[in-house]
């Protein structure tokens, strides 16, 4: 079965459709069906051969290639979508609702309006979906996301300087965990180690399997070692750069900067264990 990949926005998912009989390429734009409504999205990639096997569901097929009066509509709809989103900002206030109004997409026949937003607490929007209804004289869906997804639409800085990930080249967000934190010897300070989104870095996450990978064969903080000038107590570990910071036990509590290969410790089934269970715990 032939397929593409389709995405909507430029730092987005990407969808597999069928091509049907047209003849597209990378960068091509068309219209496509999605649980949305009739969407507008282009082609990323080449055409490949997609297994039926591995789908989950129905492979939906490419409806047409976008035409000029497509891509008008498009346009129009993107330039309307900004008042759109102060307008329902403003029906947020009247309504007294606790949210922050992020974005708001019009499918590609204006069949729908879709607006996301962000809330701690749960809303009860149905006032406003009226409001809004009258307002915009369309089907109106209001979406909550999450706190990633909100830093998304605003974007900004992150604490290496760059702008932020989700911004630039995440499609998609994976769980980051306090013991991947823990793993790397990252401070546990939640101002240091938290994006703009107030959960942990994604940043956190790139080099995860590295550092699971080199801990199975370090010991852990508190481990006693076999050294040459006899036990020692572990105080640090440096499992990148190989470094043993040590408290040797039989030559009057001195201490020692060994490497990994100058020690010798049996790493325990329960090390083994932890190391494969990710604590899910983000805040």
């Amino acid at each position: 079965m032939q397929a593409v990949r389709v995405q909507f926005k430029p730092v987005g998912k990407r969808y597999f459709f069928g091509i049907h009989n047209f003849d597209v390429k990378s960068g091509d734009k068309v219209v496509v069906s999605t649980i949305r409504g009739i969407e507008l999205g282009y082609v990323v990639g080449d055409v490949f051969e997609l297994d039926s096997a591995s789908l989950t569901s129905e492979l939906k097929e490419i409806i047409r290639m976008a035409t000029d009066e497509d891509i008008k509509n498009y346009n129009d709809n993107k330039k309307q979508e900004e008042d759109v989103v102060k307008i329902t900002k403003d029906l947020v206030k009247k309504n007294n609702l606790e949210m922050k109004v992020l974005e708001a997409e019009y499918t590609l026949d204006k069949a729908k309006l879709l607006i996301y937003f962000e809330s701690e607490n749960r809303v009860d929007f149905r006032e406003l979906v009226k409001d809004l209804a009258e307002a915009f004289h369309t089907r109106i869906e209001l979406r909550q996301v999450g706190s990633r997804d909100g830093a998304k639409v605003f974007g900004g800085v992150g604490p290496c300087g760059l702008v932020v990930c989700c911004k630039t080249f995440l499609s998609s967000f994976d769980n980051v965990t306090i013991k991947m934190a823990k793993n790397q010897s990252l401070s546990l300070n939640p101002v240091k180690i938290s994006g703009n989104c107030g959960k942990l870095l994604c940043c956190i996450n790139y080099e995860n399997e590295l550092y699971k990978e080199l801990r199975k064969n370090a010991p852990d903080i508190n481990d006693i070692v076999e050294t040459e000038k006899g036990k020692a107590k572990v105080l640090s570990c440096d499992v990148v750069n190989n470094n043993v910071k040590v408290k040797y036990i039989e030559d009057d509590n001195s201490f020692g900067y060994l490497k990994l290969n100058e020690i010798k410790f049996t790493p325990s089934k329960d090390k083994k264990i932890m190391d494969d269970t990710e604590d899910d715990i983000d805040f």
